[in-house]
C-alpha cells in the first residue's frame, strides 16, 4: 500500500519530477518556467495549477516593460524609408528623364577654359602663410616686438578675408561654385593662421616667463626616448616644413607636436577612396536629378506668394536636402578627413561625435563639427572667460562669429546680401533656449532632427529665389 500511495502521490503531480538534487530535470527547464513553481498539493486538490497561462506582466511596447530590442521595428522603418524613396525617384525619373550631367560640374568651376581664378586665388593663399611665418620668424628672433608683430598679424589676417572677397565681387569670371570653393579655402586658412599665431605667442610667453624651468623641462621626461628625442619645442617649430604639415592637416588648431600614427594603413585608405570617389557622384547626382528640378518648380509659388505652396514645395525640398547633407558630412567629415589624417599619419581623428544623439541645439553644435568646435573654445570661448566675460555672452559671440562666416561663404559667392544664413545661425539661440527650456529626451532629439530636416531648405529657398529674381527676372 506504501508504494501504491506513494505511485497515486505521483500520478496526482502531473509536473515534471525533480533530481535528487531539487533542480529542474534536464531538458526541462523551458516547461518549468511556463508553469511556475509547484503548489503543494493540498492547496491544489482538484490539479487546476497546470492550465494557468497568465502572470502579472507589461506590454512589451510600454516604457514598464524594461523591453529595448526594437531592431525589427528600426529595420522596418529604414525598409519604408528606402520604397518611398525609390517611389520619389522613379516618379522624377519618369517626369524630367535623366538629368545627370557630368559635364555641368565642370562648368560651375569655369566659365572660360583658359581662365581659372579660383584656382590663382587659391595659389595666392600661399603668400599670406608664408608672411604669418615670416613674422613669427622675426618675433622668435627678437628682431621684431610684441606690438609690431600683432599689427602684422593682424593686418595679414584681415587681408585673408578681405582680398579673396575684393577678388570675387570684381572680377566677372568667377563662378559662384568656385568662388565658395576659394573662400572656403581662404576661411581655413584664416582659422589655423590665427590659432598658428596664438600658440607661438603662447609659446614666446612661457619661454620669457620661465626660461630656465622651460629649458629643463624640454627634455626628456618619459622612458621611451625616441619619443621625447622627437619632439618639437619653439622656435625649432617655425619651418616651412612644419607650417605646410598645419596647413593640411585636418585641423585647425595648432600645436608643436602633433599625435602621429605609427603608418599608413592601406586597406583603410582604399577603403576611404573609394567612398570618396561613390559619394561624390552620388551627391553631384542627386543635386542634378532631384534637388535643381524641385528648386525650379518653387520659383513660381514665391513669385505667386502661394503659401500653400510655398510650403508643400518646402516640404518636398526637405527629403533630397536633408539626404544630401547626411551624405555631404559622410563623405567630408569621416571619408575626406580620415584619407587626409591617414597620409600624413595624423593620429587624432575625433571630427565628429554623436551629435544624432543629441537632445538640445547646444549639444549639436559641440559635436557635428569638432575641428571648428575646438577652435572657437580654444581661440575664442575661453579667451573671453578669462577676460571676465560671462559665459552667455561668450556663447552668444561664437554664435555670432559663426553667423558670420556662414553668410560670408554665401553672399560673397552669389553677389548678394540678404542675410538669411546669419539670420539663421542668430536663430539657433532662442531655439536652443526654447528646446533646453521645455523639451528633454527623445522630444529634445526630434525638435533638433526638425530644425536641420526643415531649417536648412528654408535658407536654400530663400537664396535661390532672390538669386534668381536679381540675375534672371531683374535682367529682363
Amino acid at each position: 500500500m506504501g508504494e501504491r500511495g506513494a505511485g497515486g502521490s505521483r500520478r496526482r503531480r502531473s509536473g515534471p519530477r525533480r533530481p535528487s538534487g531539487g533542480g529542474p530535470a534536464d531538458g526541462e527547464p523551458e516547461r518549468e518556467a511556463q508553469l511556475g513553481p509547484e503548489p503543494p498539493a493540498e492547496s491544489d486538490p482538484d490539479g487546476c495549477w497546470d492550465f494557468r497561462c497568465h502572470k502579472v506582466q507589461e506590454s512589451l511596447l510600454s516604457s514598464a516593460s524594461g523591453y529595448s530590442n526594437y531592431r525589427g521595428i528600426l529595420n522596418w522603418c529604414v525598409v519604408m524609408l528606402v520604397l518611398s524613396n525609390a517611389r520619389l525617384f522613379l516618379e522624377n525619373l519618369i517626369k524630367y528623364g535623366i538629368l545627370v550631367d557630368p559635364i555641368q560640374v565642370v562648368s560651375l568651376f569655369l566659365k572660360d577654359p583658359y581662365s581659372w581664378p579660383s584656382l590663382c586665388l587659391v595659389i595666392v593663399a600661399n603668400v599670406f602663410a608664408l608672411a604669418a611665418l615670416h613674422t613669427e620668424r622675426g618675433l622668435a628672433a627678437g628682431s621684431l616686438s610684441e606690438n609690431v608683430g600683432t599689427v602684422l598679424h593682424t593686418v595679414n589676417l584681415l587681408t585673408i578675408l578681405c582680398f579673396p572677397a575684393l577678388v570675387v565681387l570684381v572680377v566677372s569670371s568667377v563662378t559662384p561654385v568656385g568662388a565658395v570653393f576659394a573662400l572656403s579655402i581662404y576661411t581655413v586658412l584664416f582659422l589655423k593662421l590665427f590659432s598658428f599665431r596664438d600658440v607661438n605667442k603662447w609659446c614666446r610667453a612661457r619661454r620669457q616667463a620661465k626660461a630656465a624651468q622651460v629649458r629643463s623641462a624640454s627634455g626628456p621626461k618619459k622612458a621611451n626616448g625616441d619619443v621625447a628625442q622627437s619632439e618639437v619645442c619653439y622656435p625649432a617649430n617655425l619651418t616651412y616644413k612644419d607650417l605646410y604639415y598645419f596647413l593640411f592637416a585636418p585641423t585647425l588648431c595648432y600645436e608643436l607636436n602633433f599625435p602621429r600614427s605609427p603608418r599608413i594603413r592601406k586597406r583603410f585608405l582604399l577603403r576611404r577612396l573609394f567612398e570618396m570617389l561613390f559619394f561624390i557622384q552620388l551627391l553631384v547626382g542627386l543635386i542634378q536629378q532631384w534637388m535643381v528640378p524641385t528648386i525650379q518648380n518653387s520659383m513660381k509659388p514665391f513669385r505667386d506668394m502661394d503659401y500653400s505652396r510655398i510650403i508643400e514645395r518646402l516640404l518636398k525640398l526637405a527629403v533630397p536636402n536633408h539626404l544630401i547633407w547626411l551624405i555631404f558630412f559622410y563623405w567630408f567629415f569621416h571619408s575626406s578627413l580620415n584619407v587626409l589624417a591617414e597620409v600624413l599619419q595624423f593620429g587624432d581623428r575625433e571630427f565628429y561625435r554623436d551629435w544624432w544623439n543629441s537632445e538640445s541645439v547646444t549639444y549639436f553644435w559641440q559635436n557635428w563639427n569638432i575641428p571648428v568646435h575646438k577652435w572657437c573654445l580654444r581661440h575664442f570661448y575661453k579667451p573671453m572667460i578669462k577676460r571676465g566675460v560671462s559665459k552667455w555672452t561668450a556663447q552668444t559671440a561664437v554664435f555670432l562669429a559663426s553667423a558670420f562666416f556662414h553668410e560670408y561663404l554665401v553672399s560673397v559667392p552669389l553677389k548678394m546680401f540678404r542675410l538669411w544664413a546669419f539670420m539663421g545661425m542668430m536663430a539657433q539661440i532662442p531655439l536652443a533656449w526654447l528646446v533646453g527650456r521645455f523639451l528633454r529626451g527623445n522630444y529634445g532629439n526630434a525638435a533638433v532632427w526638425i530644425s536641420l530636416i526643415i531649417g536648412q531648405p528654408i535658407a536654400v529657398l530663400m537664396y535661390v529665389h532672390d538669386y534668381y529674381v536679381l540675375n534672371y527676372e531683374g535682367g529682363q
